[in-house]
């Protein structure tokens, strides 16, 4: 199949479902599905692979040194093609025996999807449905790991636009994603973090972005952890889906009960990329002020804005030899006033090393302007007490409701996070002293105006004369109106 038939072919299972749940559920029945079948076309294909190399032996092919992921033979797709009644249950089943033969690797993976309800899923609905992924083998031969993940990465966008504002839990946009991957320029061997993982995008990008390069993608240690239980497991399956296997993806409170930890402290990462959730509430403010891992190194947020705890918890997570991160966040962690105590010792501290504002509509379903924070463990000699701020509102394509970094984008702001030099309207060194200056605000505006220079600009009353002459022109617009309907 071609990507755009295997596309289509993924998101017409969807449309089996139309009417019968929420546009925010699909995920969590089309893609334990999508990656059940996957695992059983890839098992036969081995077994016929280990069957030609032993001349027939069924023992040999059974082996399971011959295949990736262990199926029992009551637990394969085909088992639970040939039932007609209680489908569901059978699903779940052939699921749970799945996860119990690979417990290293699959615990967990296929999530907590009410199989069983049929008032939500009915017989037919989910035979429709196994009909529907049976019409093709996903083997390897037939959908290569590069093309089924990009097809992956398609129907997790298609679910986002179907489901609105429940797909900011775990979507990011894609092409912000390629942005932050870039300036982060992850290398072989090294440890890559995301706190709060989502579907996986930043972590798989950065393995795709070094297979891309040509380099060698298999040694980049990559760590995630999400607290959403199915969008943990859709996490993991895109990995799998992408050929992906040394990876750590943990559900969990990031905040509450970090995963991954050494002799008690946090785990030290190389890199880390993070769209955190932005703003919330919901948090144990309380435990934070006395955190068991120091990860209060700036003070303890608001309870209204749990952002700088994300930061915190970020920075207290980067090597200390050279940890750097980038994490995107609403504008205003730049520049509110609950937050300058925090800021202020975040600039002192010199780790700072970029912030780059971003157009509108990048978030999700959201009108928000976006921004990076970007800091750094080892900033260059050059670059110490200094931070370079770059207005990039303007480098986005407008697409109806969505917005996206064209390619001309992407370069113009990385050529200017590598050269760390004024450009005019468009990037400004600052020091650490001016920024304190101004009460530790990182506001974009304050520092780079993004108003066009207009020689030819309105004066005030030009403007309002203006203004004066188009009020009187609707209004006999309107009484012409009135005059015309009585």
């Amino acid at each position: 199949m071609t990507l755009r038939q295997l596309e289509k072919y993924l998101w017409g299972a969807a449309t089996t479902l139309r009417g019968t749940i929420d546009a925010g559920d699909y995920k969590q029945y089309i893609f334990p599905l999508l990656f059940f079948k996957r695992i059983c076309d890839v098992y036969d294909e081995e077994f016929e692979q280990a069957m030609a190399e032993s001349d027939g032996d069924l023992e040999y092919a059974a082996f399971a040194e011959n295949h990736r992921f262990q199926v029992p033979e009551n637990a394969h797709w085909k088992a639970v093609r040939e039932t007609t009644e209680n489908v569901g249950l059978a699903i779940q089943d052939a699921m749970r025996a799945i996860e119990k033969a690979n417990p290293d690797t699959l615990y967990g993976i296929f999530g907590d999807a009410s199989w069983t309800n049929k008032n939500r899923l009915s017989d037919e609905t989910l035979l429709n449905l196994i009909e529907h992924f049976s019409q093709h083998k996903l083997n390897h031969a037939n959908v290569p790991d590069d093309q089924l993940g990009n097809a992956y990465e398609y129907l997790i966008k298609e679910f986002a636009d179907d489901s609105g504002h429940t797909a900011a839990e775990f979507y990011t946009n894609r092409t912000v994603v390629q942005l932050m991957t870039k300036i982060m320029d992850p290398q072989p061997g090294e440890s890559v973090y995301d706190p709060t993982c989502g579907s996986g995008g930043l972590l798989l990008n950065c393995a795709l972005q070094l297979k891309e390069e040509g380099k060698e993608y298999r040694t980049l240690k990559l760590y995630g952890q999400e607290i959403n239980l199915i969008t943990s497991a859709i996490a993991r399956m895109n990995m799998f889906m992408h050929g992906i296997e040394e990876f750590q993806i943990v559900r969990g409170d990031t905040l509450a009960r970090p995963a991954f930890l050494e002799n008690d402290e946090l785990k030290k990462f190389n890199v880390i990329l993070a769209n955190p959730p932005y703003s919330i509430k919901a948090w144990d403010r309380k435990s934070f002020e006395n955190d068991p891992y120091g990860r209060n190194i700036w003070g303890t947020p608001p309870q209204s804005f749990a952002d700088y705890a994300f930061q915190q918890h970020i920075q207290l997570s980067l090597d200390k030899e050279n940890g750097r991160s980038i994490s995107l966040w609403p504008h205003g962690i730049l520049f509110r006033d609950t937050e300058t105590k925090m800021r202020k010792k975040m600039v002192e501290a010199d780790v700072v090393e970029c912030v780059i504002g971003l157009g509108p509509n990048l978030f999700y379903n959201s009108p928000m302007e976006a921004c990076l924070l970007i800091t750094n463990n080892n900033k260059p000699a050059e670059r110490a007490g200094k931070v370079l701020i770059i207005n990039a509102l303007k480098e986005v394509k407008q697409e109806k409701n969505i917005a996206f970094l064209e390619k001309q984008h992407i370069e113009r702001i990385l050529n200017a996070y590598h050269g760390f030099e004024d450009i005019d309207g468009f990037a400004k060194v600052v020091t650490s002293e001016e920024i304190q200056e101004k009460g530790g605000s990182l506001n974009i505006a304050q520092y780079v105006s993004n108003v066009d220079k207009d020689e030819n600009q309105l004066s005030l009353e030009a403007a309002l004369s203006n203004w004066e002459a188009a009020s009187e022109t609707l209004k006999r617009s309107m009484d012409e109106l009135f005059q015309t309907l009585n």
